[in-house]
């Protein structure tokens, strides 16, 4: 029997609805809807894309956008104005800046340093980060929030399983781990440096592949009847010269022998953005005091 497909797309779609309602109350009631602001530099295709499919979510749940383009000689200095303002702007709820950014004069880190935490979309400054350590409640960053909210979507139990992470980023592979274990799951984080990394993976039930490299994951390192979530999206030649785009997972292989399994795309990819939204709508609501 081929694997269940754990589909980001249908998921993220039931968000969407309940948050468009939930935003129509709260706009109602406060007379302003949540706002996020989406800082992009330089024209990136990629980030260009993933900006307009963020500003398409914000329309379609009654979000406003505030996103900003700056040219790819703008300056430290003049994003972190920028920041600034947007901090105290009672306007916006979120703000992210879209990664990658252009060209060495310009230090990512230091930007999400100025955001206002209770701000953070992403979900990936200090303090929030901290706050998942500890186990505090907080703004969590949105793929691993994602991965979670699928599993739990899919009534996939947690507590008591084996999960390998694949991948020790501070973006997906930190987060998720201890989202899982959070959630009693006995984790294992796998990277690079890994020795023979496919007698650490068949020993897991639930496999989190979150590297960039496509196809990583191949049918004899997978148990049969695990959950395997693809975070990796990775974009292929092709003869047309398109490309295409394609996990950390060899879908085809794989499907056969697990349980539950994220496409690419349609999966983790359509979460980050439904979460992003969350984020957004769940700081909005803290600071006027309804949680």
């Amino acid at each position: 029997m081929p694997a269940q497909l754990l589909d980001g797309k249908v998921l993220s779609q039931r968000m969407y609805a309940a948050m468009t309602t939930q935003v129509q109350e709260l706009t109602t009631k406060y007379g302003r809807p949540p706002g996020l602001a989406v800082l992009m530099v330089g024209d990136n295709p990629a980030s260009a894309a993933y900006v307009r499919n963020k500003e398409r979510a914000c329309e379609r749940v009654g979000i406003a956008s505030f996103g900003t383009h700056f040219p790819t000689d703008v300056t430290q200095a003049e994003l972190e104005q920028t920041i600034q303002a947007l901090n105290t702007d009672d306007r916006v709820d979120g703000i992210l800046v879209q990664l990658p950014l252009p060209g060495n004069h310009l230090d990512g880190t230091a930007l999400l340093l100025k955001i206002d935490p209770s701000k953070d979309a992403d979900g990936l400054h200090p303090d929030n980060l901290g706050r998942l350590m500890r186990g505090e409640p907080g703004l969590r960053s949105c793929t691993p929030n994602g991965v979670m909210e699928m599993l739990k979507a899919y009534d996939i139990a947690v507590a008591g399983k084996k999960a390998v992470v694949i991948g020790r980023s501070i973006l997906v592979g930190k987060p998720i781990a201890l989202m899982l274990l959070a959630e009693n799951a006995t984790v294992t984080i796998a990277h690079s440096r890994t020795p023979d990394l496919a007698t650490v993976t068949q020993e897991a039930d639930i496999v989190v592949a979150a590297v960039g490299r496509p196809n990583l994951v191949t049918a004899d390192m997978v148990k049969p009847g695990a959950v395997v979530i693809d975070v990796g999206i990775n974009r292929i030649p092709t003869e047309s010269g398109k490309g295409r785009l394609v996990g950390d997972v060899d879908f085809a292989a794989v499907e056969s022998i697990a349980s539950y399994i994220t496409p690419v795309p349609g999966g983790v990819g359509q979460m980050t953005v439904a979460m992003l939204l969350h984020n957004t709508v769940l700081s909005y609501s803290r600071r006027l005091g309804e949680t």
